[in-house]
């Protein structure tokens, strides 16, 4: 009798496997019942020192370390999804995103909707000061001391952002503007000459320009376009919006996003404003 009862007992227990059905010794034990972290997803672009990949095609930068701080914070598994910035509103409303980390310029009207952003986002305390910028090949920075020299020129611009309606500005109706997805591509199209010039943060330009590949280009100092400001933005009325918020308090007053800054070199751009109410 010990003997069958053994068999069917270990009869039961195969096919239990074999079913998939937990056995009560199984239960609370290794992955079972335990709950996933909350999800962060960043919409993010290439935009060096912000968010950019490394040389083994890991996300990286100043923003992609701020956001992982910020999960760490609040107990969240963050990840960064490149995004289409034209149609980073269709993203966020979609919940395909769950934020906009991404040197996002919150103060502006967005060329794509024609609205303020703050309109089309919640966004979080703003942390740094930024300036849209013309960038054209050094061997033309000759041709263009103020604004009114980019007219009827061609100017190449990231699709959606705060520097297409800047060169908007500056045409007034001449000229042409160049669509691209990410702000770094403009400089693809001034170094090939197929745009005269480039509008662009200057916290980017600052980084890339007059190195490396792009050594041949310029910033114009005379060229000067209205301050903006960096927020994280997120779907309207997302909760997500105040936890951040206080966990970037947090990270503040312990000094790790000053350090932040200093190992981007971004100490003159960086500057909370914890009465932003975006």
């Amino acid at each position: 009798m010990k003997k069958i009862g053994y068999l069917v007992l270990t009869g039961a227990l195969l096919v239990a496997m074999l079913l998939g059905i937990p056995s009560c010794g199984s239960q609370g034990s290794g992955q079972q019942g335990s709950a996933e972290k909350p999800k962060l997803i960043c919409g993010v672009t290439e935009y060096e020192p912000m968010n950019y990949r490394d040389a083994s095609g890991n996300w990286t930068g100043f923003d992609t370390e701020f956001a992982l701080l910020v999960g760490e914070k609040l107990g969240m598994d963050v990840s960064f999804q490149e995004i289409d910035w034209g149609r980073k509103f269709v993203e966020l409303e979609a919940g395909a995103i769950s934020c906009i980390w991404n040197g996002f310029t919150a103060n502006v009207v967005d060329s794509t909707t024609g609205r303020p952003r703050i309109e089309e986002a919640d966004m979080s305390y703003s942390y740094m000061l930024n300036q849209q910028c013309v960038v054209v090949r050094a061997d033309k920075a000759g041709d263009y001391r103020t604004a009114d020299d980019l007219k009827g020129k061609t100017i190449a611009v990231e699709s959606g952002s705060a520097g297409e309606g800047e060169a908007e500005k500056a045409l007034d109706g001449t000229g042409r503007i160049i669509d691209v997805p990410a702000q770094v591509n403009t400089f693809l199209e001034v170094k090939a000459g197929s745009a005269d010039a480039a509008v662009v943060d200057i916290v980017l330009a600052r980084s890339l320009v007059g190195t490396g590949d792009y050594s041949d280009l310029v910033i114009i100092e005379g060229i000067e376009m209205e301050f903006e400001i960096y927020a994280v933005g997120f779907k309207k009325g997302d909760a997500m919006r105040d936890r951040v918020n206080g966990a970037i308090r947090e990270l503040f007053d312990a000094g790790k996003l000053t350090e932040l800054a200093q190992k981007y070199d971004l100490l003159n751009a960086f500057q909370l404003d914890f009465n932003y109410k975006g």
